[in-house]
């Protein structure tokens, strides 16, 4: 089982990295936000789970063991497969920790692909597994922010950890996707 790869990025593919490692060149999948912050070239150090099923072995890989740790408990829970979970890590680990020892389902369900019964069932079998911590300074569960937005503002060369905290303290009248990203413009 491949636990770590140290080395450097290859090739950007469309959803995951090729990540090239004294000459072998392996494909991981990683969430948005670590894919954003990567540019060909550069050197990596990543923690891998590694995915068997009967026709695919897949590469999932994270910048930090927590991250690691927390891709594992959310694929323990009944019908969130390694996709979904990679998919909830978008979101800030600190908030998803606050979110789901708080039993705040909005954060989760907010993510691609997961309802609130999903939602629900992560919060029920991870509770208890997870350490309580406060509220994190950037802990938003604000729909406001879209797909559309987030894209727009990267293909600008903007980084997603600077948009959502330049983002977090939207205005209440603003809510159109347009006025969203003038606003990010006028406020960065």
């Amino acid at each position: 089982m491949i636990a770590y790869l140290n080395g450097t990025i290859h090739k950007k593919l469309p959803d995951s990295l090729i990540v090239n490692t004294n000459g072998v060149g392996y494909e991981v999948r990683v969430n948005k936000n670590f894919y954003t912050e990567c540019e060909e070239r550069d050197a990596i150090e990543i923690y891998i789970h590694t995915a068997v099923r009967e026709d695919n072995i897949s590469l999932y890989g994270f910048a930090s063991i927590d991250e690691l740790n927390m891709f594992k408990l959310l694929i323990s829970v009944s019908g969130v497969g390694p996709k979904s979970a990679l998919e909830i890590l978008n979101n800030p680990l600190s908030s998803l920790k606050y979110a789901i020892s708080n039993g705040e389902s909005a954060l989760i369900v907010k993510t691609k692909g997961i309802g609130a019964k999903t939602a629900d069932r992560i919060i029920i079998d991870l509770k208890g597994k997870i350490d309580t911590i406060e509220k994190p300074e950037n802990y938003s569960v604000n729909q406001k922010i879209n797909d559309d937005v987030l894209n727009a503002l990267i293909n600008l060369g903007y980084k997603r950890h600077h948009i959502m905290s330049a983002l977090k303290n939207i205005p209440e009248g603003i809510s159109d996707t347009e006025q969203i990203i003038r606003y990010f413009l006028q406020n960065a």
